[in-house]
């Protein structure tokens, strides 16, 4: 490893995923993001990758983060109905219920639930 590379860094996009799986299953959240955020910068047409850094982001009250991805992936993919969840959730936990309202009522469209259920 070079001085320049950090551990976070370090290995192949296969490696680096698999560490962020391990570290985001032990719930150390913040470790997961940093490996997660380089992965996502890289390849930022991978999905996968962009919503478990939100979640990772998100875990670890990275809110301002969560947000600012989540709507990075809303952009690219509209129809991600789990991204819209996890976005008016992060709203919520900032306080913004009223901002997150309406991502919360698409997501459950999209879904599939009825409104009462």
């Amino acid at each position: 490893m070079s001085e320049r590379t950090t551990y976070y860094e370090h290995g192949t996009a296969a490696e680096r995923w698999a560490r962020a799986r391990l570290f985001f299953d032990a719930k150390e959240y913040a470790t997961a993001a940093k490996v997660l955020d380089g992965l996502a910068a890289e390849a930022p047409e991978q999905l996968a990758t962009r919503l478990l850094l939100a979640r990772a982001y998100y875990h670890s009250a990275q809110l301002r983060k969560a947000e600012a991805e989540l709507r990075g992936i809303l952009e690219r993919w509209p129809v991600e109905d789990y991204a819209r969840l996890m976005l008016g959730r992060t709203l919520e936990r900032q306080g913004r219920a009223a901002e997150a309202a309406p991502h919360l009522r698409i997501a459950a469209a999209m879904a599939g639930e009825l409104p009462g259920e």
